[in-house]
């Protein structure tokens, strides 16, 4: 009977110590794990690409469908408002709807503490730096619309 060091080692020759032997059979087991690992990973990569994939079209249909929703809504409010009225009032409703969304996301990410009340504070500093240039000159833009508006000079 041979010893399987010695077939090895591709025959007769010096024996394989047992430290060699015992590094080989590791290597053997970690590559074979590290094939398995590559076959489990690609089962679920592929799946999870795809579903991932159909989640981003999902939310593209979405955008598309509230764009949809907006201009039927617009057109709805335009059948007995003033277009520039209809689409203030319009951009108005959204904002007023961001900005409790905002409030109430903010609270929840402060109410969970440590890192999440952190970036909370960092949002809102960031959106009340931006709300302190844009606040002004929207405000300004709306007065001179207004002012247009009630001078009497048709906007359709």
């Amino acid at each position: 009977m041979s010893d399987p060091a010695t077939q090895r080692s591709g025959g007769p020759g010096p024996a394989v110590s047992p430290t060699e032997r015992l590094a080989a059979d590791v290597a053997e087991v970690v590559r074979a794990e590290v094939r398995e690992m590559r076959t489990q990973v690609m089962t679920v990569a592929r799946p999870t690409g795809v579903g991932l994939a159909l989640l981003a079209t999902a939310g593209g249909c979405l955008v598309l469908g509230a764009g949809a929703a907006s201009a039927t809504a617009l057109r709805l409010l335009e059948t007995f408002l003033p277009r520039r009225l209809a689409t203030a009032g319009l951009t108005g409703g959204y904002l007023v709807a961001a900005v409790v969304l905002a409030r109430a996301g903010l609270r929840q990410l402060r109410a969970a503490g440590g890192g999440s009340a952190w970036l909370a504070d960092e949002v809102q500093d960031a959106v009340a730096t931006t709300a302190s240039r844009v606040v002004p000159a929207g405000a300004a833009a709306v007065r001179d619309e207004l002012d247009q508006w009630g001078s009497g000079r048709p906007d359709r």
